[in-house]
């Protein structure tokens, strides 16, 4: 019997058992290792064989395609994992970058408030200068007035005349 041929095999099978059951009994009844027949052993493990053999084959093909599928898989899995990471530092930098102009918009408020500010203190500046001036030039002109008045004064009080 060969041990691709299942048909046969399948049909040997019976026959083999019978020839091993007759070759146990014979083993049971003398108590002895060497009664039980070689061919029958050889012809029950061809069978055995030959009967599991491609159901086998055909598992070992199929655990290889899953293996095979399996290592895909986690590839595609692990590809996936790197595109959503990559997705959230996407956003992560999306974030930043809006807060990093709502920060670019409050400094551009600052320097118009701060130009502003300057431009305030500026015209401030000037006024108070001018009002200083002004002030100054006020108090000259009292001072002149008043330095006027007390030489008018002078020249109006009378002076003893002088005897000669």
């Amino acid at each position: 019997m060969e041990p691709g041929d299942s048909a046969h095999g399948a049909l040997a099978w019976p026959k083999a058992a019978a020839g091993l059951s007759e070759s146990i009994t014979e083993f049971e009844s003398s108590g002895e290792l060497s009664c039980v027949n070689q061919e029958t052993v050889e012809k029950l493990t061809e069978g055995l064989i030959s009967h599991y053999l491609p159901d086998l084959k055909q598992l070992k093909t199929a655990l290889q395609e899953l293996t095979q599928n399996q290592v895909v898989l986690l590839d595609t899995l692990e590809q996936q994992i790197a595109k959503f990471r990559e997705c959230h530092l996407v956003l992560d930098i999306n974030a930043l970058f809006t807060e990093a102009k709502c920060y670019h918009d409050k400094l551009v408020n600052i320097r118009r408030e701060m130009v502003t500010l300057h431009e305030k203190t500026s015209r401030l500046k000037k006024r108070a200068l001018k009002l200083q001036q002004q002030r100054r030039k006020d108090e000259l002109e009292h001072e002149q007035r008043r330095e006027k008045e007390l030489e008018r004064e002078r020249q109006l009080i009378a002076k003893p005349a002088k005897l000669v």
